[in-house]
């Protein structure tokens, strides 16, 4: 007959072998951090261009097996459970993939076109985006109408 810490000992062997004691612990760590989160001041609703920054996040996130780190982004961002379909995140961005960028997060192949980009000298100009008006910014966005 297993004792009770053999009997632990071979749960938890089996939730780690099966990946699912991390995932656990990263929905426990979700929750806390939710429970501890200042419920009075409601989070400001998701924009459409933090929606698909913490997509292009995600997906680097999840590549890199930060499956944790991943959760608590989904649980404390309000960032929906289920990831966005890549071709739609590639089409927002205005990006066109070849077959060997698909291998990789697309925040790989940002990061390499602007690393390798030597249009403007070796800089990249930045135009101010529109950020949600929760973080200060009262000017209006790209899409704006002028």
């Amino acid at each position: 007959m297993a004792t009770i810490t053999e009997l632990k000992c071979a749960v938890r062997e089996t939730l780690e072998s099966r990946g699912v004691l991390g995932q656990l612990k990263a929905r426990i760590r979700a929750e806390v951090f939710s429970a501890l989160d200042d419920q009075r001041e409601p989070r400001p609703p998701l924009s459409h261009e933090n929606l698909l920054i913490n997509e292009l996040i995600r997906e680097y996130l999840e590549f890199n097996k930060y499956r944790y780190t991943a959760s608590v982004l989904t649980a404390e961002s309000g960032q929906p459970d289920v990831a966005l379909d890549r071709q739609f995140l590639a089409n927002e961005l205005k990006v066109t993939e070849d077959s060997s960028s698909k291998s990789v997060p697309l925040l790989y192949g940002l990061m390499c076109h602007f690393v390798n980009s030597g249009d403007t000298g070796g800089k990249v100009f930045l135009r101010g985006g529109s950020l949600p008006a929760a973080a200060g910014n009262t000017a209006p966005g790209p899409d704006a109408e002028k």
